[in-house]
């Protein structure tokens, strides 16, 4: 998708950088996947590959995108030292900005295809999403929040952080967000409840273009992660924005958490504090996304509507609950 953060290069340049890599006879270098922050190539030479490139260093971005590379290579090795769950191997890393003035690396091109993209019924679907986010939550830590823009010791101290950082984000794209002032009221409101949230990984960003999907020798779907970038130290409840239906209310989304709590050492009961934490997931999804389409989209691109509809969705569900809780 057309964003303005994306940085793009020219075929020599990204041979150039590869030779750096020690990785010669290119074959192919053709631009890959949907991602709309960082820019992607596949790069076909002994093997096939992809190469990942973060915003120009003098590019506008939101407070907690800033140095999300490096986050992004924390959080492959935390999944992949503590699950089971596949995510590409990372062959080379560059934070010296000699070639070019950002990050990047290159790690292993994974087979499979979205999962919006194969035909599978949606329960299975359901039950090996929650089992795999079941498996990251038992990924704990004692700190919260975005690893880049430093940890706090309680979920409230953290999401207030990150609330205000994203103000602060409009603010500096010479906009005002109402609702994102709103939802930090909301979080002063229920300071207690978000005080005593257990800390544990969370990926905040599970759709369909970061699942890639393949089949195995009897003919079951086998799921692979990328892009865990977005990921941070938090609320487990936060991860269920990203199951079944995005625009429902946890309370609707009891298949996932049938099967989460079969693989979950931490077991998920529905109750009012559970909705009201549920409730600042939408809310801060919604704030993100009001934000960020200030940074990457003008009004002629496709996601700078996409995120206008989501954002107003997201706030009315949320609201509904805080205003209520």
């Amino acid at each position: 998708m057309i964003s303005k953060t994306k940085y793009l290069l020219d075929d020599e340049t990204i041979k150039a950088m590869f030779k750096k890599a020690d990785i010669n006879g290119i074959t192919k270098i053709a631009p890959l996947g949907a991602g709309e922050f960082n820019a992607v190539y596949e790069v076909i030479a002994d093997k096939n590959y992809v190469l990942k490139i973060a915003p120009n260093a003098d590019m506008p971005v939101l407070t907690y995108e800033k140095d999300m590379m490096k986050a992004e290579l924390y959080w492959y090795e935390m999944i992949r030292e503590n699950t089971d769950i596949k995510v590409p191997i990372v062959y080379y890393q560059d934070f010296s900005k000699e070639l070019i003035p950002t990050d990047w690396f290159i790690m292993e091109k994974l087979e499979g295809r979205q999962r919006n993209e194969i035909k599978i019924d949606k329960s299975v679907i359901t039950e090996k999403t929650a089992k795999m986010v079941a498996q990251i939550h038992n990924i704990h830590n004692d700190k919260f929040g975005y690893i880049q823009n430093g940890l706090y010791d309680n979920w409230y101290e953290a999401l207030s952080s990150i609330i205000t950082n994203l103000l602060t984000d409009a603010q500096k794209a010479g906009k005002k967000s109402k609702n994102g002032e709103k939802l930090l009221k909301y979080a002063q409101k229920y300071k207690e409840i978000l005080m005593n949230v257990p800390c544990c990984m969370i990926n905040y960003d599970l759709w369909d273009p970061n699942v890639l999907c393949t089949f195995d020798e009897n003919g079951d779907v086998c799921f692979s992660w990328i892009d865990p970038e977005r990921s941070f130290w938090g609320d487990r409840i936060f991860d269920f924005v990203c199951l079944e239906n995005p625009i429902e209310l946890i309370t609707k989304k009891t298949e996932s958490i049938k099967y989460y709590n079969s693989a979950s050492e931490f077991t998920i009961n529905l109750n009012k504090e559970i909705e009201i934490r549920f409730a600042f997931a939408l809310g801060l999804l919604a704030l993100i996304q009001e934000v960020e389409k200030y940074y990457r989209y003008t009004p002629k691109n496709f996601g700078w509507w996409r995120n206008i509809a989501g954002h107003i969705t997201y706030y009315n569900t949320a609201f509904r609950v805080l205003k209520n809780g």
